[in-house]
């Protein structure tokens, strides 16, 4: 019997969950620590990385105190984390300037200057240049901080950060570089002249390995903070969304999953790159070698649904959801007439490729209730995941039934609605909510050579939901007038 347990941690934007896992896959412990972000002004999106090391900290201590005989047996660690995040480091390896996530929109000028200077890098790259992702990013350092710009001795993701204080090593994989833009996705190496359009050279960014590689041993002095052996395998691991799917075992071509949490994307796995650049689809490197995945992203998921819940003064999502169901049940049309929603609250990637663009509602009258307004938060995600669907399916990739994961996939409502929207099979999982950090486990395993099995075993499934026919038409309809809205939406950015 195999008593090897893996520690897998996932940095999210909000929270940083942490999980043991056991070679039969199972979960023996789990525990999470909230993060905070600051906006210090309208745009921006930042974090502290030595917040995410102090609810890194915190976590494992409370795994430890749940499972000390588990912990005991931790062999390995894996790593997953939010993408697109630049953590900038002068020679000394310290920390220069706050962390500037995935949904800032700061650089939309610098994206659109390498779009306009670089088109043909897109197809080397896998994407438009695009403000949350992080070579504009570091443009934009280059021409507002250059004295700041000026210190950088290397760039890292988020979870790469995380990487060099439990190890000291600065190493990242393909599936996270791939988000940077300065990756060639096909050839899997860094792209040096993209590197050099934002002021930077490969010295500056760390070794490349594949998610399931060994990355470096736990240093001594974190080792016995942790209650851990030095030198304990640390996975590369991978950014958050193919770890995820590795979690749930999507890892074969055609296999597709939705995730609906403070973002949302629909994801295929393919066994070739395959994006479609001009329609803000990307074309990233999987968690695991010779394979990748089309994405089509939006950059508001459930999270327009804690917006609506505090906007209407709701004591509870859940609240606001148990109204939307009586009101407007499921296997109902709803009338044509109800309000519509754009869920354009922080810009939007795909197909639109805007992070100025903004939400809003449509139709509203004096009859409106906030069930209504509730239901038409959940169509219109539905209706821009379904924008991301089409503009996927343009670069070849294949959706047939999608898995649901993040925070959206508990409710069972959403789940339907989808399903009708996306006119697919939905179907959710039990324990999705930790799909990343089970991917990183998985990877943890990989990289001390045990765990194959693991990898294409999948979650129990919870339900499924099927397309139902009596509700298409209106639905079909009503997302004609949705994208209708854009040009108007479009009229009134910044």
């Amino acid at each position: 019997m195999n008593d090897a347990v893996s520690l897998g941690i996932d940095l999210g934007t909000s929270e940083l969950k942490a999980i043991l896992l056991d070679a039969e896959g199972a979960v023996l412990a789990q525990a999470g620590a909230r993060i905070d972000i600051s906006r210090r002004q309208a745009g921006w999106s930042e974090q502290n990385p030595a917040d995410w090391w102090h609810a890194c900290s915190s976590a494992l201590e409370r795994l430890r105190q749940q499972s000390p005989e588990a912990w005991a047996r931790v062999a390995c660690i894996g790593l997953s984390g939010q993408m697109h995040g630049a953590v900038l480091l002068d020679a000394a390896e310290q920390v220069l300037y706050p962390a500037i996530l995935w949904d800032d929109s700061r650089a939309v000028h610098q994206a659109a200057q390498l779009n306009e200077d670089f088109p043909d890098y897109a197809q080397v790259t896998g994407s438009l240049a695009m403000a949350g992702l992080t070579a504009p990013k570091l443009l934009w350092m280059q021409q507002d901080e250059p004295k700041v710009f000026a210190r950088i001795a290397s760039v890292l993701s988020p979870k790469d950060y995380l990487r060099l204080l439990l190890t000291g090593e600065q190493v990242s994989d393909m599936s996270d570089a791939a988000g940077t833009l300065w990756l060639d996705v096909a050839q899997r190496q860094w792209y040096a002249p993209m590197l050099h359009a934002t002021g930077l050279s490969v010295e500056h960014m760390p070794r490349l390995l594949e998610a399931n590689e060994c990355s470096g041993g736990l240093s001594a002095q974190v080792a016995d903070m942790l209650g851990l052996a030095p030198n304990l395998p640390v996975a590369a691991g991978g950014g958050d969304n193919p770890v995820s799917a590795v979690g749930i075992g999507a890892v074969n071509a055609g296999d597709a999953f939705v995730t609906l949490g403070t973002s949302a994307a629909i994801v295929a796995i393919t066994d070739h790159p395959a994006g479609n650049p001009g329609s803000a689809v990307h074309s990233f490197c999987h968690a695991l070698p010779q394979r990748w995945y089309t994405m089509g992203a939006m950059l508001t998921g459930a999270s327009a649904l804690r917006w609506v819940t505090r906007l209407l003064g709701q004591p509870s999502e859940q609240a606001l959801l148990d109204q939307v169901r009586a009101a407007l049940p499921g296997d109902q049309p709803v009338s044509i007439g109800n309000p519509l929603f754009l869920p354009y609250l922080a810009g939007e990637r795909t197909p639109h490729n805007d992070p100025l663009l903004r939400g809003g509602f449509m139709n509203l009258g004096h009859d409106s209730t906030p069930a209504m307004l509730g239901y038409a938060v959940l169509e219109g995600v539905g209706f821009g995941l379904l924008d991301a669907m089409n503009a996927a399916l343009s670069a070849g990739a294949t959706v047939d039934a999608c898995a649901l994961v993040g925070g959206g996939a508990r409710s069972e409502y959403w789940a339907q609605l989808l399903a009708n929207i996306l006119n697919r099979e939905v179907y959710t999982l039990h324990g999705s909510e930790l799909s990343a950090c089970i991917g990183a486990a998985k990877l943890g395993f990989l990289a001390i050579g045990q765990g194959a099995g693991l990898v294409e075993q999948g979650m129990p499934v919870k339900a499924r939901y099927q397309p139902m026919p009596a509700v298409q038409e209106v639905l079909r309809a009503r997302y004609g007038k949705f994208k209708g809205l854009l040009a108007a939406a479009q009229g009134l950015r910044e």
